[in-house]
């Protein structure tokens, strides 16, 4: 029974913290699926990596946050709807609800099939910027969870020395803690640039980091 009346506790406070979390509140206000999409609108503003006229890769897109900003950002004027000089491709295991201009593939990115897709909507272009928030599911167990998420970070990578332009931008969640400074150390030998960050956006309870990598070496 203990273990129950702890569990929630943890769930009440979470439910708390998220009811009145100003980026929950915003995300609402906002129209974006979920708050996330504050954490890359963060990293963008800071780092200049967006513009209006690229082709960009949403990996793990579901439910669409990311994918809702990029298109707000492609657009004249930041319009959610209507003209869009960008292409925009999402993809993800689960699926998601469709958003005007954004190629959506669900699948995983290394069957063949879902890369013949990707390959066309790509039409013989090159990738300016992925955007990846993957995260597997979490067991728990810090070192089996540290090694999930780098699988899936050495996945997003692999996939921008496959499909990015040398100059082009990779964004990926990570998490501060058991095998960070290994994903760090592969950064640094894939790209010329390497910038962690800590959006705002991101809880401060939360062991979650990003890194960008800028230039392919």
């Amino acid at each position: 029974m203990k273990v129950k009346t702890q569990s929630k506790k943890v769930n009440k406070s979470w439910l708390n913290d998220h009811v009145n979390d100003p980026y929950v509140k915003l995300a609402k206000k906002d129209g974006y699926r979920a708050r996330a999409a504050y954490k890359l609108k963060e990293i963008d503003e800071a780092l200049g990596l967006l513009e209006p006229g690229m082709v960009v890769v949403d990996l793990g897109s579901a439910p669409g946050a990311w994918s809702q900003y990029l298109r707000r950002k492609m657009a004249p004027e930041g319009a959610a709807a209507g003209e869009l000089g960008a292409t925009l491709i999402a993809l993800d295991l689960l699926p998601m609800e469709p958003i005007e201009g954004v190629h959506f593939l669900q699948g995983d990115f290394r069957e063949p099939e879902v890369l013949q897709q990707l390959n066309r909507c790509l039409d013989g272009r090159a990738v300016d910027v992925v955007v990846s928030d993957m995260a597997p599911n979490l067991s728990g167990v810090e070192s089996a969870d540290a090694a999930r998420m780098a699988h899936l970070v050495e996945l997003a990578v692999e996939f921008c020395q496959a499909h990015m332009k040398p100059q082009g931008a990779l964004v990926v969640k990570v998490f501060h803690g058991s095998g960070y400074s290994q994903l760090v150390k592969l950064f640094k030998e894939t790209f010329k640039v390497v910038k962690p960050f800590k959006p705002k956006a991101s809880r401060d309870k939360s062991a979650e980091n990003f890194l960008v990598g800028i230039g392919l070496k």
